[in-house]
Formats: C-alpha cells, structure tokens, sequence
C-alpha cells in the first residue's frame, strides 16, 4: 500500500522548485503520518472483529458444552428412561440381534472323538449300537456341531450332575426320545452309574436313578402325546387304524408332571400313520385312511391340536418345570423308505445347502414353530419356562450317522449281499445326537445369550 501511494506522487515537481524543497518534505511526513494512522485504525477494526467472532465461538461451545451435559444427564445409565423412549427400543433391538443362534452352523471335524465308546456304556439299545453290529467306519464318531457366531462347550457331566441334585428328568416322546435318553445317560455314566428302577412291560417307558447325586432320569413313551389306542407288534405292523383322541392328553406323562424339574418333550413321525381322529368321544375324520368314508383331516390338522394341547397344559400348569420342546427329526432314507428298501450309505455329513428338507419334515417343524410361538407368550404371562430346543436344520446334515442295515448284529456275516431292513431315522451310538446334549446343557446354564 505504500509503494502505491509513492506511485501517485509525480517525482519531477520536486525538482523544478528546489525552494520549495522544505514544503515537499512536509507534504511527504503529512502523508505518511495519514497513511500510518489509517492502517492503524483499520488493525484495530480488524482485532475488534476477531475478538467479537471468537466471543461467539466461545459462546456458542459454551451452549453446545450445556446442551450434551443435559442429553448425557438424561440417558437411560443415568436416570430411568421411559418404556415408550424410541431409544430404548433400538437398544432393545440391538441386544436382540447380539444374540446368537445356536441351531444355525456346520459340522467341524472333531479329533477327540466321542466322550463315550459302546464299550464304556452299558445303556445302548442294540439297534443303536452300530460299532458292536460291525459298521466297518468311524469317521462318523469324529465330528461335532459348531454354531456360526456363538462357542457351543462339550457336555460336562460332572457340572451336570452337580446342578441335578435332588432333581428330576424326563423326556417325553416316541423312540427318538429313548436314543436321546439313552446318548445322555452314556454320557453321565463316565461320572456316575445309575440304577435303572423301573420299566414297563415293553421296556419303553424306563426310570434310573443316580445315587450319589440323588437324581432321577425318566423316558415316558407316548408316541402322540395324546391318548392313543394303538394295534402295532414291536416291528411296527399294524393290525388295525390307531385310535386318536385328539382332545386328551395321554396320562402316563401328564399324571407324573408335578414330579418332573425338566422335561424334553417331542412329537414325531407317528403321526404320518394311518390313523382315526376322535373329538369329543366322535369320530371327526382320520388321516390316511383309504376306503372308510372319512373325512380326510390331514397329519397337521392332528399335530397342531396335539402341540396346542400339550403345550397349554405345560404353561398353565401350576408347577412350573423347565420344558424344552424337541423339533422334529428327519430321516435320511434313499432310494425308497423303510418298508421299500431305502438305504443311508452315506459316510460324512452334508454341508449347508446340498441338501433340502423333505416337505413332511418342513411342515411339521413349521407347526412346531407356529404353536411354540404362541405357548412361548403365555409361557411368559405365567412363569413358565419353555425354550425351543431345534435340532431339526442341524440333524438334518448328517446322513452319516445312522446304523442303516447295522441295526441287527452283523447283517452281512453270512451273505454279503443279503436284503436286510435298514435304520435311517435313529441315530448310533455315539454319534450325531450326542451334540443335542451339548445344546440342551447349553440352553439350560446360559440361555440368556441365545436367541
């Protein structure tokens, strides 16, 4: 700005009149002295206005600095937010979506093997017994159930047993309910021996007892759940329809309940048999029932009022157990069912996606979700507990684990190509359901954290 104003002055009037040299000098002071005023006037404009804008600043982050002091006093860790609080329904949300899923994952290869062997239990059905039988592989032994996001321990059946005392088990249900039963007490026996008790005339329904633990393991066989008169030998020939009663709960589990701390309790594959429907001492229709001018109901017409019915029992019961219900289990038949030669050859497990459900096994695991959900809200009105304990996605994936022709003592001994009547709905032992153990143990410690 100075050089400019230097610039203005015409230096050749400073030489023309050398006796006006002294008013020249005087012009030039007076202009500095106006240009050094000017540019100190115009700083201090300059400083005023930044000391105002910063006051601002100062004062709006003051005002910012009050207002998150007062969004952080009002959060729910600080003082109680109420239930309608957008926020809070996001939290909740977000806790929901932490939870992990147990029943969705893979099988993983698994070196330590079995915690049993069909030598250090006395318990195994000889159908399951699938090594003594002579199936010549073992790889099926060596795998276990590993959930996408979630860290499933193997049973410990010393931590079991110790949080059974003075307990009581049971699980309710057809023979799938007896290899479950059979696959934990194998498990506990490495800790504990127990005492069997009691069974029936067939040998369905059993009871043991562990001594030093002082608690009691119970299988109740009760196919439908429901009371059922049923014409069938032990090899599953029918001599007539079954009779079912679609409004009665069968009393061989209803009248032990009261007695029951925890109880697993699953339907099944019987209801896919030909079968009479009653209601009120009437006959209503039937399912599968060719030729006698009855209404076709369907099997899910008669399990979904099978489950209503269970299920409301349990959660209007005035003594509240600990009840999980099993969803179904698929079988892994090929090439035909088990009365038309299908077989189950194969001898590792399916990975997710290559295989699908068969229609049967979706429709009644829908049912069971369906009717789960329901009894689920007035399990919570009443201080039930009931969990869904959904093994059916996971079983599934593992064809492998079924003693197939190896039901029966050395099949092929004599003729290695003799016709023999195979198992693929029931599971060896040890094998696949020993992870359904695992789960339930799970579930029972620390179900907070699943969903």
């Amino acid at each position: 700005m100075v050089k400019e104003m230097r610039l203005d002055l015409n230096p050749l009037t400073l030489y023309k009149n050398k006796n006006n040299h002294v008013y020249v000098k005087f012009a030039v002071s007076f202009l500095l002295i106006g240009l050094a005023f000017r540019l100190l006037v115009s700083d201090s404009i300059r400083l005023s206005s930044v000391v105002e804008t910063q006051g601002q600043i100062n004062e709006e982050q003051s005002q910012e600095t009050k207002t998150e002091s007062s969004e952080v006093a009002a959060l729910p860790v600080q003082e109680p937010v109420p239930d309608d609080f957008q926020g809070n329904e996001t939290q909740i949300s977000d806790n929901v979506e932490a939870k992990c899923d147990l029943f969705t994952g893979e099988w993983i290869p698994d070196p330590s093997g079995p915690l049993y062997s069909n030598e250090s239990c006395l318990a195994i059905e000889g159908h399951q017994n699938c090594m003594r039988n002579g199936r010549p592989d073992s790889g099926y032994l060596y795998w276990r159930w590993n959930p996408r996001d979630c860290e499933l321990p193997k049973f410990d059946p010393e931590k079991f047993l110790d949080s059974m005392r003075n307990k009581s088990w049971a699980f309710v249900g057809d023979s799938i309910s007896r290899n479950h039963v059979q696959s934990l007490l194998c498990i506990l026996s490495q800790v504990d021996q127990a005492v069997e008790v009691y069974h029936d005339e067939e040998y369905r329904s059993k009871r043991w007892h562990f001594p030093s633990h002082n608690f009691t393991l119970s299988v109740v066989w009760t196919p439908f759940l429901l009371r059922a008169d049923i014409f069938e030998d032990i090899n599953g020939v029918s001599a007539s329809e079954i009779q079912l009663h679609l409004d009665k709960l069968d009393k061989k589990w209803t009248e032990q309940y009261n007695n029951f701390d925890y109880m697993v309790i699953a339907g099944g594959k019987w209801f896919l048999k030909t079968a009479i429907y009653h209601e009120n001492d009437t006959i209503q229709g039937c399912h599968n029932c060719h030729g006698k001018n009855l209404t076709e109901l369907g099997f899910e017409y008669a399990y979904s009022k099978a489950l209503q019915l269970v299920l409301n029992f349990v959660t209007s019961s005035d003594h509240n157990a600990f009840v999980f219900l099993r969803t179904t289990t698929p079988d892994h038949f090929e090439n035909g069912e088990w009365f038309s030669g299908g077989t189950c050859n194969r001898t590792v497990p399916f990975k997710e996606g290559e295989v699908d459900m068969r229609d049967v096994d979706t429709s009644m695991r829908d049912i069971e979700l369906e009717e789960f959900e329901k009894a689920a809200a007035t399990a919570a009105k009443n201080g039930a507990v009931l969990k869904l304990l959904d093994t059916t996605r996971l079983s599934l994936l593992r064809p492998d684990g079924h003693p197939g022709p190896y039901r029966q003592f050395q099949p092929f001994a004599k003729d290695k190509n003799a016709k023999v009547q195979t198992d693929c709905l029931h599971w060896c032992l040890p094998g696949p359901i020993d992870s359904w153990n695992d789960l339930v143990m799970e579930m029972m410690i620390d179900d907070g954290k699943y969903r």
